[in-house]
């Protein structure tokens, strides 16, 4: 039965999409579709079977580099499963987390939440009522138990900083990881993946009254384009929030203690210098 060789297993709003599609363009790199099948996390998905997700891997050919993609497996405490399901159906897979300052992947997923519908402007109170969006940034500590299971050796990481800095010598870095047997080349014309200031928040039926083929017909059939660029603008978050000072600060400090137990992992790694520039100003 396929099975995967390698995991992306987040982190969220860390550019993992993007990591996602350069691998999937190298020739004898195969991911799956779709990008985050969320398997071993989510309860729903799970439930389909083993065989299920294998069936997710076998267009790919027999010599590929088998890989999935699923931000959810890097999301404690929501959901506690992931680790034990994986290494009760994978013996050793290759696993790749990606990381970026924590603060501002803290706001890129605050705004992600906004265009969800699930959260109003107010961002002390959002991340007062949902811990989530600081803790997912936490990423010593969601790594703590894939250590712990899988082994130091079997993970790689990276961060945004560093595939924005040098995406060719960190593409290289990653597939080595894998046991890629080929030079990759980093593809410029790929769009970033997922940006935060470009998604659109959703309304009650977004689907289809708004991106049904139908919907956009008669928006540019009856509505002048000035309306919809204003109606557009309206749902779009725009600019990057500013962080209310008292929030800075705790978020700062809650992410200088989570850094300590994620340089124990990778003492000296790049990642630490670029990820966290406030704290070792």
């Amino acid at each position: 039965m396929a099975q995967p060789d390698f995991i992306i297993i987040g982190a969220m709003k860390c550019g993992t999409s993007t990591l996602q599609t350069q691998l999937s363009v190298q020739p004898g790199i195969f991911m799956t579709t779709p990008k985050e099948p969320n398997f071993f996390s989510d309860d729903e998905v799970f439930a389909q079977g083993m065989d299920w997700y294998h069936s997710l891997f076998e267009p790919a050919a027999v010599d590929d580099l088998k890989g999935e993609a699923s931000t959810h497996y890097t999301k404690l405490p929501t959901y506690p499963d992931t680790i034990a399901r994986m290494a009760d159906a994978l013996e050793s897979p290759k696993l790749i987390y990606m990381i970026r300052n924590p603060v501002d992947r803290a706001v890129s997923h605050f705004m992600h939440e906004w265009s969800e519908g699930r959260l109003g402007k107010d961002m002390e109170r959002g991340f007062r009522d949902h811990p989530e969006l600081t803790q997912y940034g936490c990423y010593g500590m969601q790594l703590a138990t894939f250590v712990a299971r899988f082994g130091l050796e079997n993970i790689c990481l990276t961060s945004l900083e560093q595939l924005k800095t040098s995406p060719d010598q960190e593409l290289a870095r990653i597939t080595a990881f894998l046991g890629y047997g080929r030079i990759p080349a980093w593809q410029p014309a790929q769009p970033a993946q997922n940006v935060s200031r470009d998604r659109i928040r959703r309304l009650p039926l977004h689907d289809l009254l708004i991106d049904s083929r139908w919907a956009r017909k008669m928006r540019h059939a009856l509505i002048p384009k000035a309306l919809r660029q204003r109606v557009w603008q309206a749902r779009t978050f725009g600019a990057r929030p500013d962080i209310p000072p008292g929030l800075r600060t705790q978020l700062e400090n809650t992410y200088k203690t989570d850094r300590e137990e994620l340089a124990v992992f990778f003492p000296g790694h790049e990642a630490l210098q670029l990820c966290y520039s406030f704290a070792i100003q």
